[in-house]
């Protein structure tokens, strides 16, 4: 883990707060088929703040972040970027919850990006 508090998580921080959860016994039951994504991206608040952040998993209708700091339910901007491309999804946060090591577990769903965003 990093010194810096709001550093970014990284990946083994991930695989180490996911193992760290309890798996439900129950079955899958949602809808759309989410996808594991480990990649890093920021989330940037109403107020324009930009939290570090590393993606969870992702489906077509929302995304699911690990990030230090809480962040209110509401409106959020979230760029991921890879060698070639750059990725800007607006994104409702549902739900913020902490979990080990002082971070926190988002999800939200997407949103349509305006067009003077894309």
């Amino acid at each position: 883990m990093s010194s810096d508090p709001w550093a970014r998580p990284t990946k083994e921080d991930l695989r180490r707060i996911l193992e760290s959860l309890e798996k439900p016994d129950a079955p899958n039951s949602r809808v759309v088929e989410r996808l594991d994504l480990s990649v890093p991206a920021e989330i940037r608040t109403q107020r324009g703040n930009i939290i570090p952040a590393i993606t969870r998993e992702i489906s077509r209708n929302g995304i699911g972040l690990l990030h230090r700091g809480a962040i209110s339910p509401g409106e959020v901007y979230v760029h991921m970027a890879s060698e070639t491309r750059e990725f800007y999804y607006r994104v409702r946060i549902e739900w913020c919850m902490p979990c080990d090591q002082g971070m926190f577990l988002s999800g939200g769903r997407f949103l349509p990006v305006p067009e003077d965003k894309r």
